[in-house]
């Protein structure tokens, strides 16, 4: 029976997130897209991001299957590509939401929030909680995080 290398595929889901999503870059252009942002410039020129790590960021991102390359065409110019969120990048919300509120309260800017999380229908502001069972909230201290069973190796 040939060895198994745990590094062939990881069993740990933050481990494979962050094999699409780990670079500063793509949360950052993920953050963006949730804002509304679809082009190539508009990243760039937002971001402040250098061309080069744009193109690589984006194709990550795309082969990783959060963002979906679409082509267009404005008159006169030449065909360009926008990037839209799949279901799996609009899921991400959560995530970019958490690392916001953990910003604001751990490492907060003095010059107030860069965005904000507000819910859809009304603009109230909203804030990330674990939610038990019963539907109420549960306090961070007491969230604790176990072995799954993907953490046991068998040969």
């Amino acid at each position: 029976m040939p060895f198994k290398s745990l590094v062939e595929e990881p069993r740990c889901q933050v481990v494979r997130t962050l094999d699409v999503v780990g670079e500063k870059w793509s949360l950052l252009i993920i953050r963006n897209a949730l804002r509304g942002q679809t082009r190539f410039s508009q990243f760039r020129d937002q971001l402040g991001i250098p061309s080069d790590i744009l193109t690589a960021r984006l194709a990550t991102l795309v082969s990783g299957g959060i963002l979906e390359k679409r082509s267009y065409r404005e008159a006169g110019s030449r065909e360009r590509f926008s990037y839209h969120l799949t279901e799996a990048g609009r899921a991400l919300n959560i995530v970019i939401a958490a690392l916001m509120q953990w910003g604001d309260e751990y490492n907060p800017s003095p010059y107030g929030q860069a965005s904000l999380v507000v819910d859809g229908d009304n603009d109230d502001p909203l804030e990330l909680a674990f939610v038990g069972a019963t539907r109420a909230a549960v306090p961070s201290a007491e969230v604790k995080f176990l072995p799954g069973p993907a953490s046991v190796v068998t040969w």
